[in-house]
C-alpha cells in the first residue's frame, strides 16, 4: 500500500509537471486520494491540537482528478446526467439516509446517521455524524462539517478549490446553520454557534459583538457557542451613505444545558429566526 507521504510526493510532481497526468502512477495516486477522501481516511482539512490543518496537497488531488476524468452519459431511472464525476454509492452500508432527490459526488465523505433532504455535497466534503443536510442546502467542494449540526432549507456552504492557499469553509460540530444562511471564502463557525436566517458571511464580512458595552469586530470566525443574526451598518460612499450588510453576535449558547435545550432556548431568548 502506498503511503501518505509517496501519494503526497507523485501528487505535488504532477502539480508541477502536468505531462505526468500521462503517467499510470500518477493516474494511480490520484485515484487512492479520491477513495481515501470517499473513506474519510484523508481529509481536506482536519482539527489538530493546534487548530485546524490544512491539507493542500490533497486539494490539488482534487484538481488534478477533474481533467483525467472522461465525460460520460449515465442515468438513474428516467434521469440523464452528462458529467465526469461518479456519485456516491453505498449509502444503506454507511448507514446514511439519502432522500430523493440528494445527490453527493464520489469523494465526499458522509459519516454515519447522516441525513441528506434534497440537496447537494461536492467532492471533496467532510460531513460528520449526524448531520441534517436540509431541503435545497449545498456542501461545496472540500467544505468541512461536522457532527450534530444542522443545515437548514437553502443554506450555501461554499466551496474552494483554487486558490490552493485557500482555507475551506468550517462548521464545527453542533452548529446550527439558519435557513438561506451563506457562509464562503474559508469561514470558520465554531463549535455549536447559531446561525439565524440569512446570515451572509464572507472573508471580508464584518462580525460584530453587541453585547458587551463596547462592539467587538471580528472576520472570518464565528465563536463557539455564539448567537448570530443578520445586521447592517453605515458605510460612506462618494454617492453618500448606504448601509452594507454584517452580522450581529447578539448572545451565547449555555454550557449549562445540553445542546438541543440550548438550542431552543437561545431561539426563544433572542427572538432568532430560522
Amino acid at each position: 500500500m502506498t503511503s501518505n507521504a509517496e501519494l503526497r510526493s507523485i501528487i505535488e510532481k504532477a502539480w508541477e509537471d502536468r505531462t505526468l497526468l500521462q503517467d499510470a502512477a500518477t493516474l494511480k495516486a490520484i485515484d487512492a486520494v479520491i477513495a481515501s477522501l470517499d473513506l474519510g481516511v484523508l481529509r481536506v482539512a482536519e482539527p489538530t491540537p493546534s487548530g485546524w490543518k490544512v491539507n493542500e496537497w490533497v486539494k490539488k488531488a482534487v484538481v488534478l482528478y477533474f481533467p483525467i476524468r472522461k465525460m460520460e452519459t449515465f442515468e438513474v431511472g428516467p434521469l440523464e446526467f452528462h458529467d465526469k464525476m461518479a456519485l456516491k454509492t453505498g449509502y444503506a452500508e454507511k448507514g446514511i439516509r439519502v432522500v430523493p432527490h440528494a445527490v453527493a459526488r464520489y469523494g465526499a465523505f458522509i459519516d454515519r446517521d447522516v441525513i441528506l433532504m434534497p440537496s447537494y455535497v461536492n467532492i471533496g466534503a467532510y460531513i460528520g455524524a449526524r448531520t441534517m443536510v436540509d431541503t435545497w442546502a449545498t456542501v461545496g467542494s472540500c467544505a468541512q462539517i461536522g457532527s450534530d449540526v444542522h443545515l437548514s432549507g437553502g443554506v450555501g456552504i461554499g466551496g474552494v478549490l483554487e486558490p490552493l492557499q485557500a482555507a475551506p469553509v468550517i462548521i464545527e460540530d453542533g452548529a446550527f446553520i439558519g435557513s438561506r444562511c451563506i457562509v464562503v471564502e474559508g469561514v470558520h463557525v465554531e463549535r455549536e454557534a447559531v446561525l439565524g436566517a440569512n446570515v451572509v458571511l464572507t472573508a471580508s464580512t464584518k462580525i460584530i459583538d453587541v453585547t458587551g458595552d463596547q462592539p467587538m469586530e471580528y472576520k472570518g470566525r464565528i465563536p463557539a457557542r455564539s448567537v448570530v443574526i443578520p445586521g447592517s451598518q453605515p458605510k460612506i460612499f462618494a454617492a453618500g451613505i448606504y448601509h452594507v450588510p454584517c452580522a450581529l453576535i447578539i448572545g451565547t449558547r449555555k454550557e449549562s444545558t445540553d445542546r438541543k435545550t440550548s438550542l431552543n432556548e437561545a431561539l426563544r431568548t433572542f427572538n432568532v429566526a430560522v
